[in-house]
This record gives C-alpha cells, structure tokens and sequence, in this order.
C-alpha cells in the first residue's frame, strides 16, 4: 500500500488537518458541531469533547445566527471574518472561508479560519 492509496490519504489528510495551524470546524446542517480540530479547540479554550457539544449559536457572535446557518446550506462558498466566544467569555475575531462538503455520506459545513490581527476586519 503506497502513499497514493485512498485509505492512505484519507488518514495522512486527517492527520495533517487536525495538526494544522489553522481552526477547522464541520458542523451539521443544524448548527452543531461534528468536526473540530486542535486549533479549533485551543482558540476557543474548549476539549475538543465540550466543543463537540455546542453549536454555531454557543460560539459565535453575529447579527442573525439563523440567517448565517441558512446561508451557509447554499452550497456558494463564504469567506469574512466574525467573531467568536471563547469558554473563558472572551471574545476573538476569526478570519475565514466556508463552503459544503459531504462527510460520511451527509452534506455539511466546513469552516477554516485563522484568528485575525488586532484591527483586522
């Protein structure tokens, strides 16, 4: 089995993900999170167990979460920044870009983001 193998890149992109220093989020078409890697985790200050718990409405802070979780089931990719409450209460500012994807046979959300500079919109 080489490296070209899809059992093999499945598992070295999963690696690779979860390692990466960017947050990525998958959450379902209900808000709640299915997905979270350990960036994800430590800018928000939560187990990746508690995150998994929460939804798109415990953690971030926008006008309209409902028109944000609707908008987010059209399939068009997004990108912009909003802002997140950490476990401590604390806020930070994520920078992002969003789109569909299909996990384990269910079409969900996927957010990668990298928390944005002090005055970063």
């Amino acid at each position: 089995m080489g490296v070209a193998d899809p059992l093999v890149q499945f598992s070295l992109l999963g690696e690779a993900i979860d390692g990466a220093p960017v947050a990525v989020l998958v959450a379902d078409d209900a808000g709640r999170y299915l997905a979270a890697n350990r960036s994800a985790c430590k800018l928000l200050g939560y187990s990746r167990e508690e995150l998994l718990e929460l939804s798109i409405r415990d953690v971030a802070i926008v006008d309209d979460v409902e028109a944000h979780l609707q908008e987010s089931m059209t399939g068009q990719e997004r990108r912009g920044a909003y802002d997140l409450r950490r476990k401590d209460g604390t806020t930070t500012r994520l920078r992002y870009r969003a789109g569909r994807t299909r996990l384990a046979g269910m079409s969900c959300s996927i957010v990668v983001g990298v928390e944005a500079a002090a005055g970063d919109e």
